[in-house]
């Protein structure tokens, strides 16, 4: 029986997967969303309808207290912040809970992963003030403000 050369089956595989490699590797494209009024934008940028978006929401764990947020602020918990996976940072965002019609207004310096379904992870504060802290997620309406209607 004749060895096997190992040095020429690992070169092939080297080679094969060298080939492929950029096929995989090709970045994904953004589709376009096309609004009603007929302009053009990326999905990345559609923002939420005026009258928001229905969802969940959920509250950082007490673990969290003092840890880095993604925009470089500390994590505190008295503080009326939240996580979203795609608004800027600074963001002002009304978050209604609709369970108990409660209300409250928090800033986006973090992010979350993305998810199918509307979401927004908000600080123990904001949860108290909805009322849900303790019971882990509530149904919420998200509504992004416009600088006119934060101020």
């Amino acid at each position: 029986m004749a060895p096997v050369n190992l040095r020429g089956s690992l070169l092939a595989i080297l080679v094969v997967t060298q080939l492929f490699l950029p096929l995989h590797t090709l970045p994904v494209q953004a589709e376009t969303v096309t609004e009603k009024s007929g302009q053009a934008q990326s999905a990345e940028q559609a923002q939420p309808a005026a009258d928001g978006d229905e969802g969940f929401a959920s509250y950082y764990a007490k673990r969290y207290k003092g840890r880095r947020t993604t925009s470089g602020a500390r994590y505190n918990p008295g503080k009326m912040t939240a996580a979203h996976s795609s608004l800027p940072f600074g963001t002002k965002v009304k978050v209604i809970c609709l369970n108990s019609g409660r209300e409250v207004v928090v800033t986006v310096n973090d992010r979350c992963k993305p998810r199918k379904k509307p979401f927004i992870d908000l600080s123990r504060a904001a949860a108290r003030k909805l009322g849900f802290l303790g019971k882990g997620t509530t149904r919420v309406k998200i509504i992004a403000m416009n600088e006119d209607d934060a101020g």
